[in-house]
């Protein structure tokens, strides 16, 4: 097979191929990394980790040789930056991290090392997990491997996770790992035309994850596929002792949920989220979506979700809080970038101002004001409180019969590099506008590729699950997959 063969291959197809010899994990690995150099156009790779890739392949082959092959044996893997991976570049796209390699590894990489994946590189996002457009990486923007038609305007992949979703788009990576605070697999899996899902908050391991905001935070995979999602997502989860928030609950065989019937499943569409100025194409694939469901017998019932108004505002609230707190332990004492000082409080200024980016210190700001004396009570109290009210409208839905809810997952479909430089933060905030109820709520989310709109882009659907029922997120995942089809951007880089 020649590389582009084998990169186009999903994981299910690679498993397949592997264990029926028709090409070895060396081989395929190869072929990832030349894509990899062929895309650097793309920057979605921060550091390329072409001799481990190697001698992970190599080990997987004598593995695969002797017939005890894992379950994700010689799958070659993109991880996010914001994940320890033990000697390797580890800086959430910081400065401030600046040449810290970890000793030590995150709990979900070595889930998947232990399943036998294969390690390509780190892949670009939003300095510590903070954007929608893969724009504040202190090493750069990602490029969408995406066009307009009849445009070479480059455009945004979204973000956080915007290295993870454009690698896996322009089949850089078979999968990757990720993660979604407010929307951060969710969204740059629609702007991409991948599959990304958000598990339930617990359902994966935060251990060895660089922190944003620990009560939203929560690991996920980006795929080419439905299934290739939950392949991934079964050897990423696991309950995990050195993680307090790591939910004991068994992990499903999300695979096999895969295809199955959604008949008498009911399926709650919120009449909140039908916005004021809402796009007609948005609107549109959200009825082609209910459309599809109705088809395969799901029942299509009406819901409300009334704080959903409110959700954004307090996200905004709660995320900086904790980003504040947790970004208060990168001072140049211990590890990364150090600035020199006159005394040890200079030094920490010095540090930290040149180390963080706009946005980061934007939110750092943000999260100090509303935790200090005075507005604590009046803006995080308010916040966690209107959280709760969020979380008992999804409970109630739940409670009623309903087994999922579908949304749309974006306002719009990617937009242009530096097109949002001029706007106001919050502008760019209102592209979490439809997922970030479902961190607040601690829910799980899946974001599945859905159309084009009218510019050829990807337009992705949501779909929100009962807390650890990520296996009827996959069962409604596919049902749209297979009305949809599958989208590749047409190479250009």
């Amino acid at each position: 097979m020649s590389s582009t063969d084998l990169t186009s291959l999903t994981i299910a197809e690679i498993r397949d191929g592997l264990s029926n010899k028709a090409f070895s994990a060396t081989e395929l690995t190869k072929a990832y990394l030349a894509s990899m150099e062929a895309a650097r156009s793309l920057n979605a790779y921060i550091v390329e980790t072409p001799e481990q890739a190697l001698s992970m392949a190599a080990a997987s082959d004598e593995r695969l040789a002797k017939g005890e092959a894992k379950a994700l044996e010689g799958v070659p893997i993109g991880v996010k930056d914001l994940f320890a991976t033990e000697g390797v570049h580890t800086q959430a796209a910081s400065h401030i991290l600046d040449k810290f390699k970890p000793t030590y590894e995150s709990t979900v990489t070595a889930n998947l090392w232990n399943d036998g994946a294969v390690m390509l590189g780190k892949l670009n996002m939003d300095e510590f997990a903070m954007g929608s457009s893969n724009e504040t990486s202190y090493y750069g923007p990602v490029v969408n491997p995406w066009r307009r038609e009849g445009s070479n305007a480059p455009l945004v992949p979204g973000g956080s996770s915007g290295g993870s979703a454009a690698a896996v788009a322009a089949r850089l990576c078979a999968g990757a790992t990720a993660t979604d605070t407010g929307g951060s697999i969710r969204q740059p899996a629609a702007f991409t035309g991948t599959v990304g899902i958000k598990p339930t908050y617990g359902r994966c391991s935060r251990w060895g994850t660089v922190a944003f905001a620990s009560s939203l935070d929560q690991a996920g995979p980006i795929a080419r596929t439905v299934r290739d999602a939950a392949i991934l997502l079964k050897s990423m989860a696991s309950v995990d002792a050195k993680d307090t928030t790591s939910v004991d609950v068994p992990v499903g065989d999300y695979e096999g949920a895969v295809g199955q019937s959604v008949k008498g499943l009911r399926i709650g569409i919120p009449r909140e989220y039908r916005l004021d100025g809402m796009s007609a194409e948005i609107d549109a694939l959200w009825q082609q979506g209910i459309a599809w469901l109705k088809e395969a017998g799901a029942e299509i019932v009406d819901i409300s979700l009334p704080h959903t108004k409110y959700a954004l505002p307090a996200y905004y609230i709660v995320a900086p809080a904790e980003a504040s707190s947790n970004l208060a332990r990168y001072d140049g004492v211990r590890y990364g970038l150090r600035v020199p000082g006159e005394d040890i409080a200079s030094m920490y200024e010095n540090t930290r101002s040149a180390g963080f980016g706009r946005e980061v210190k934007r939110r750092i700001l943000i999260g100090t004001y509303v935790l200090s004396a005075g507005y604590y009570d009046a803006y995080y109290v308010r916040a966690q409180r209107i959280r709760t009210l969020i979380k008992r409208d999804f409970d109630l839905a739940f409670a009623a019969g309903v087994d999922a809810v579908l949304t749309p997952a974006t306002p719009s479909a990617a937009f242009g590099l530096e097109e949002m430089a001029l706007a106001s933060p919050v502008e760019m905030y209102l592209n979490d506008v439809f997922t970030v109820t479902v961190n607040m709520a601690g829910l799980p989310g899946l974001a599945v590729p859905a159309g084009l709109d009218k510019s050829k882009l990807p337009l992705g659907l949501q779909l929100i699950g009962r807390p650890f029922e990520e296996e009827t997120l996959f069962r409604l995942g596919q049902v749209i997959e297979d009305a949809a089809g599958t989208f590749t951007p047409s190479k250009w880089w």
